[in-house]
């Protein structure tokens, strides 16, 4: 019986599991937590890299003292990336996607190929903090960097290195860079060199499933433990997450959704129409070469930060707590677009919402239960905007929604979605993203047979909520409301 150790990293927090699979159902455990703080130093928003790999190696010291493993997965965020030199250094600690320092780079970029024609190279969403924009910053402002450069290591690849030794880019997490050919499933070197950057930094690309390599002697030696692969997951953990999809139909839709809610289909092919990139969709890599075709919505991260700025005025209140006073509050009252710009940084949230109520002519919201109905309301009218766009771009109509990973605890959001989409929602598994990560590792070790039973398997591993729409009615009214205030077409 073989057992995998999977590392699975957030915008907050990390952990280690530790799982086998035990009578056709994977047994998971968490044995290592940590939280993953930023460090802004001189104005810029870093990851702490080095910090984040001494809990890579505690996790493995952890799982060693539990047993053993015999393969390693990671997945962690996207568009993140650490260059390393010619000596195998690195250069400097990533930075945040959060960071400022991506404004208005795209119109930098935009003097050298227009968004449209940059969509139907690489099919991928705007969004200022994509790698393409943050590797321009560099070129244009910061060009010793790259000239110093001998790779480019997305965040995971970077992990995986630092364990092996060995240079590549997982294809999942490479689609989210902007710099990625969703037909060719490889790196746009024409759109590279049109775009003046270094072609010597991208690294050769990998699918999930591939191995990397094994543990370094170094890392053996330093923390006891034998040589064991390094096994490429579908590292990007929206990615991981859709294997872990519990649909026996390969038709469904999906939410990923924590920080960011990412909403979506699972295709064989890209859509790279114009109809597609006015809607801001993205076209990322999935398991076995098969296509992610959503679009990230801010999600939990405007409720997450109002209460990140409640509790520094001095109320500590919970989540839950946050969930009952928006129920308490009149609906309807006011909408946001959740993926206004406002939003994007870390800040006064609940300011920020009613300001954006103030500019845009409506009720103001007073109390924090106004607020987060508000925020609620919003987020599920965008989920309905979104599966309403998916329908008519792909021409298939949808009557369930899959909602994975930590923000199906959230039940109000959960129901909400149901009678604003007017479709069963089936939540779960609230740990897709590492279920996926683990299964692909546990599939590469021939534990369990590809895709399909991947699939099957999640599905009998998993816990799993339905939540029927009730209200519907009441929903389609305030939609229209929504569009109009919003000012979004159908």
């Amino acid at each position: 019986m073989k057992r995998v150790l999977a590392f699975d990293f957030g915008a907050s927090s990390g952990r280690a599991m530790l799982a086998e699979l035990r009578d056709g159902k994977i047994d998971m455990r968490e044995i290592h937590r940590f939280s993953n703080d930023t460090v802004t130093v001189n104005g810029t928003m870093y990851w702490d890299i080095l910090r984040l790999f001494f809990e890579i190696k505690s996790g493995i010291t952890k799982a060693l003292n539990d047993g053993g493993f015999d393969a390693i997965g990671i997945d962690t965020w996207g568009v993140d990336f650490g260059l390393i030199d010619k000596r195998g250094r690195l250069i400097s600690n990533p930075v945040h996607y959060r960071d400022r320092r991506t404004e208005g780079i795209d119109k930098e970029v935009s003097e050298i190929i227009s968004t449209d024609e940059l969509y139907g190279l690489t099919g991928t969403q705007f969004m200022r903090f994509n790698t393409i924009y943050q590797l321009m910053y560099l070129k244009n402002h910061e060009p010793e960097q790259l000239e110093n450069a001998e790779k480019l290591l997305l965040t995971p690849d970077l992990f995986a290195y630092m364990l092996t030794g060995e240079i590549r880019a997982e294809a999942s997490i490479a689609s989210t860079t902007n710099l990625f050919d969703p037909v060719k499933k490889d790196w746009n070197f024409p759109l590279i060199r049109r775009l003046g950057l270094p072609e010597i930094i991208f690294p050769p690309v990998i699918k999930a499933g591939e191995i990397y390599g094994m543990l370094t002697d170094e890392i053996c030696e330093e923390l006891g433990c034998k040589k064991v692969p390094v096994i490429a997951v579908n590292e990007h953990d929206t990615a991981s997450a859709v294997v872990a999809t519990p649909s026996i139909s390969d038709d469904f839709v999906y939410i990923s959704c924590g920080t960011w809610s990412l909403f979506g289909i699972e295709l064989n092919e890209p859509i790279l129409t114009k109809e597609a990139a006015k809607l801001n969709f993205t076209n990322e890599g999935g398991y076995k070469d098969t296509v992610r075709f959503l679009k990230n919505i801010m999600g939990l991260w405007l409720i997450q930060e109002s209460r990140r700025q409640w509790r520094r005025e001095g109320n500590e209140v919970s989540f839950d707590q946050l969930e009952t006073e928006a129920l308490s509050a009149a609906p309807f009252k006011c909408f946001i677009d959740v993926d206004d710009a406002a939003f994007e940084t870390a800040g006064n949230m609940p300011e920020r919402v009613r300001e954006f109520c103030r500019r845009t002519g409506q009720y103001v919201p007073e109390t924090r239960g106004e607020v987060m109905r508000c925020i609620y309301q919003s987020l599920a009218l965008k989920y309905k905007y979104t599966f309403n766009m998916l329908s008519k771009i792909s021409g298939r109509e949808y009557r369930r929604i899959n909602i994975l990973g930590g923000g199906i605890k959230d039940k109000l959001l959960c129901r909400m979605a149901a009678d604003a989409c007017g479709a069963e929602v089936l939540a779960g598994p609230a740990e897709a993203t590492v279920m996926g990560n683990i299964a692909v590792c546990l599939s590469a070790l021939g534990e369990i047979d590809d895709f399909a039973g991947i699939r099957k398997t999640v599905s009998e591993s998993a816990e799993l909520k339905r939540y029927l729409p009730e209200d519907s009615a009441v929903w389609e009214t305030a939609y229209s409301d929504y569009l109009k205030i919003l000012k979004l077409n159908m």
